[in-house]
């Protein structure tokens, strides 16, 4: 059976209430960085902004910046990225009885169960996840054609040689348009294809070499002396994994410093905002974003992503899902405001090479 998004269903405009709505009211900046009083914040779900007439839609969010009008379009703006005189709407309410309408039902199905009790309702350990995993496959098929796929990756998931070579395979096979990690997962994922180890343990057997605990150092080392990662690559001391298949297929990468990195590597983002630019960036086209087993960088890529897309003129959902296996770390995106989040709760490990098998990926 082929996959078909679901269809979204905008406000009715048409409404007496639309019709009688006020003008959103948009007052400018201050002064760069700071936004005026009673601004409105944005959240996931599409938003409406009536201006002249028009509802119109935020079409590019994110959860906690400002809608600024520019141009006849509403941009969404970091309170960072403010500049003094930006025109940011204000109101606090959201059912349009200031001009701004928030819209969290789009996709719902006419129908749909409400049912308000039941048992298991939750995500954890114990939910069934065959219809998820197959659910996944199906959206994944698509998305490779029509869609862009993007992946947040932390270093459990080169410690494995299996998933390794799983995620590799993903590449290959087109799942994958973008990856976003930190120092950690490029490092061990480089680690393995350099010296067959991570943090000094051999990839399949687990069992720690001699001064094993230079390797990833080691590594580094021998990146920087290379110049950069594509450089250490086309000097063929890696000749498989994550990174190496990213820089054969032209794939981007984003990589987040933290306060802990060891070395780092060259292409690691030293500057936390110069950082989160490029993952917004790499998050703007994104129509899937799959978490796996790093929850910080889950939570700011959560933080980035709303629950739509606008592709083509047409708004469509932004799948987001978060696999962990813990049930805190995946909770805790929900707990940050991205409801729209999808959990699993497993191994990652496992995880890569059920979905690399489940899509055919080779």
């Amino acid at each position: 059976m082929s996959f078909v998004l679901p269809e979204y269903h905008a406000p009715d405009f048409t409404l007496p209430r639309f019709r009688a709505a006020p003008q959103a009211r948009f007052l400018p900046a201050p002064r760069d960085t700071v936004a005026p009083e009673g601004y409105h914040a944005t959240s996931i779900f599409p938003e409406y902004f009536h201006v002249d007439g028009a509802w119109l839609l935020a079409e590019e969010s994110r959860m906690d910046c400002v809608p600024v009008l520019a141009e006849g379009r509403i941009q969404v703006v970091e309170f960072r990225n403010l500049k003094a005189g930006d025109l940011v709407a204000v109101g606090r309410t959201e059912d349009g009885s200031e001009g701004i309408y928030v819209h969290p039902d789009g996709f719902s199905r006419p129908g749909a169960d409400t049912e308000l009790f039941g048992f298991r309702q939750g995500r954890s350990r114990e939910t069934a996840y065959s219809a998820d995993y197959d659910f996944l496959y199906q959206l994944l098929r698509h998305e490779r054609q029509h869609g862009r796929i993007l992946w947040v990756l932390g270093p459990a998931c080169a410690f494995d040689a299996d998933a390794r070579a799983a995620f590799a395979a993903l590449i290959r096979s087109g799942y994958v348009h973008g990856l976003m990690a930190g120092n950690a997962l490029a490092t061990h994922d480089l680690e393995a294809g350099y010296l067959h180890t991570a943090l000094g343990q051999d990839i399949y057997t687990q069992e720690s070499r001699p001064n094993g605990h230079y390797h990833h150092i080691d590594t580094i080392n021998a990146v920087r002396s290379a110049g950069s990662i594509p450089a250490f690559i086309e000097s063929g001391a890696v000749k498989d994994g994550i990174i190496y298949e990213c820089v054969k297929k032209g794939v981007p990468f984003v990589l987040a410093g933290s306060i802990r990195d060891d070395g780092p590597l060259p292409e690691v983002y030293a500057d936390v905002y110069a950082a989160q630019d490029a993952m917004r960036a790499q998050v703007r086209q994104a129509t899937t974003v799959i978490c796996m087993a790093s929850a910080l960088h889950t939570i700011a890529t959560g933080n980035m992503a709303p629950s739509y897309r606008v592709a083509e003129g047409v708004v469509r959902p932004l799948y987001f899902y978060s696999v962990d296996v813990s049930e805190f770390a995946v909770n805790k995106l929900r707990d940050r405001g991205s409801l729209a989040v999808k959990t699993i709760v497993t191994n990652v490990q496992d995880f890569v090479v059920h979905v690399s098998k489940g899509t055919g990926a080779q």
